[in-house]
Parts: C-alpha cells; structure tokens; sequence
C-alpha cells in the first residue's frame, strides 16, 4: 500500500509503498476512502508533541479516518466487509493519510448517510473539537454571548454552527474571504480583525472560543463578562493571569472518543455543514500539509485515500 510517512523528527514527508497492515484482536482493517490534515499532524511531525504523543517511525501521519471495512480481525465483532466507518486514530499510532489502515473496533463508528467520505472524515476531529468546548467545557446556554476566533478555520466554522444550534448570540472573528464564509455559517455578528481590533467592537462575552492562542488569549480576556470563560485549543491558556481578572479559563484538548464521533455523526445527517478547503489525492498530500502550515485555510484540507 502507500502511506504518507515520515522517518525522523522534522523529516520531509514522503509518499512510501510500505507493507499493507494486518488487523489483530479488536482491530479492523480499512480501506481509506479520506484523510483529513490537522495542525495536530504538523506538531507531531515536527516533535514538539512527543512527549504527549512519542511515535515509531516510519510513521504514517494523519488521524481523521473514513473509510469502508475490509476484514475485521479476531475479537471485534459488530463490523462487516463493505460497511462505510469514520474513526479518529491514536495521534501516537498515526496511519490515517494511506490507502489502508488498522483501527481499534472500538473507535470506530458508522459514517454519516448524507455526507461523502471526504467531508466525512474532516468532521472528525475539528467537529468533536467544537462540540467539546462548547457542550462539555463551556457548557453554552441559549442567550449567551459567544466570540469565536478563527471562524472560518476548521474548528471555527463547526463551532459557529454549534452555537447556533445551541441558541446562543455568535460573534466572530475572521478575515479576508473568511468574514463572508463566517457570516453564511450563521454568525450574528463578524469582526474583521484586520480592520480593527476586536477588543475594541465587542464586550460583555460570556465565552471565548480561542482557536489561534498567542496575544489572541490575553486580548480576549477583556472582552468577557466577570465570571466569563474562555476556552482555548492551541495551547493550555493562563489560568492564573484569567483568575487574577476573575475569570475562568479552561485548555481543550481533543482525546479519540467514539460516544462523541457519534454525536458528530448525527450532526452532519441533521446538516452540519463541512467546510472544506481543497480535497486532494494521496500524491499531494505532503503539499497540503505544506498548505496547511501556512496557516491560512479556510476549513478542512483532505486527502482521498
């Protein structure tokens, strides 16, 4: 099979005809349909996650999965040949940018009816990410006042919607075409954080939704309400510097979970809308992690296995 891999820590990526795997107890093989690309992938590749998540390499890159069922092997009963699947891989196992993949039974759970594999598989992570933080951490009611930065960013665009649905005021940040894309996602409001800060256009927040860290985090503080929250995903935020404004802050960190894939799953057939950047094929796809480092995308880039 070919498997976009990498044999050192800031390696190239590279394109690689490799030994297809094998399923052992409680892992079913998968025909790759999609891989979705996540800044997750350029951390790893890079090594400043191991030691969160320390890989073997060569290491295949990726985690956002669909694909169809092959075989499973011993011990994981509930999935059969042809059925279509979605799962999020151990970031520390990799495997997801290849034209097969080993996947633990348990992680995997039946694709959306309604959406194809490739937006499919950019729903996995960033989705869950989303549902996370504003479901799980924040705990976001109807009326409440939401800033979401990045809005138009693969996190950013699930979680306007999410907001949305959870009747919640939603105020965006974005920029260039990404205002115009924010605003068809159902924003309320949309900053152009190029135009003028915007700290300086909105207050009484009641929960920040910080996807891009860096000055954005402390910035954002001053636009929440006292007792408001911010939830950030880049990076563990400054709990101390928060609390000393009295506030709250909280640190997002996605973990693979099937009971919340399925979640997402039921949202993208009630019509959760996937924002997808550029879906291209597995040769390309060291370009879109090159792409996607720029920093600059609008939603999900994808690989077709």
């Amino acid at each position: 099979m070919r498997a976009l891999q990498i044999r050192a820590y800031g390696d190239a990526p590279r394109l690689a005809d490799v030994t297809g795997p094998e399923p052992g107890p409680g892992e079913v093989l998968i025909d790759v349909a999609a891989a979705a690309l996540n800044p997750l992938d350029l951390k790893i590749a890079a090594g400043a996650m191991h030691g969160m998540f320390p890989v073997r390499f060569p290491y295949t890159l990726g985690t956002d999965v669909a694909g169809t069922v092959r075989r499973a092997g011993p011990g994981a009963p509930g999935w059969a040949p042809g059925d279509r699947v979605l799962a999020r891989l151990d970031p520390s196992a990799g495997g997801a940018v290849a034209t097969a993949a080993v996947v633990p039974a348990e992680q995997l759970v039946a694709a959306p009816r309604s959406v194809p594999p490739g937006p499919a598989a950019g729903a996995v992570t960033a989705a869950a990410t989303a549902w996370q933080a504003l479901t799980e951490v924040a705990g976001v009611r109807a009326g409440q006042r939401v800033l979401i930065h990045a809005a138009a960013g693969g996190v950013g665009s699930f979680a306007v919607q999410l907001a949305r649905r959870l009747d919640a005021y939603v105020i965006a940040t974005a920029s260039g075409a990404g205002v115009a894309i924010a605003e068809e996602l159902g924003a309320h409001e949309v900053i152009d954080h190029t135009a003028a800060p915007f700290e300086d256009r909105v207050s009484h927040v009641d929960v920040v939704l910080d996807t891009v860290g860096g000055a954005v985090e402390e910035r954002s503080l001053a636009t929440l309400v006292p007792g408001g929250l911010l939830v950030a995903t880049p990076v563990p935020p400054d709990v101390a510097r928060a609390a000393a404004r009295g506030l709250r802050a909280e640190f997002v960190f996605h973990a693979s979970d099937a009971a919340r894939l399925e979640t997402v799953v039921k949202l993208l057939d009630d019509g959760l809308r996937v924002l997808v950047d550029r879906e291209i094929g597995l040769p390309e796809a060291a370009g879109g992690l090159a792409y996607l480092a720029e920093g600059h995308t609008k939603g999900k880039v994808v690989v077709r296995g």
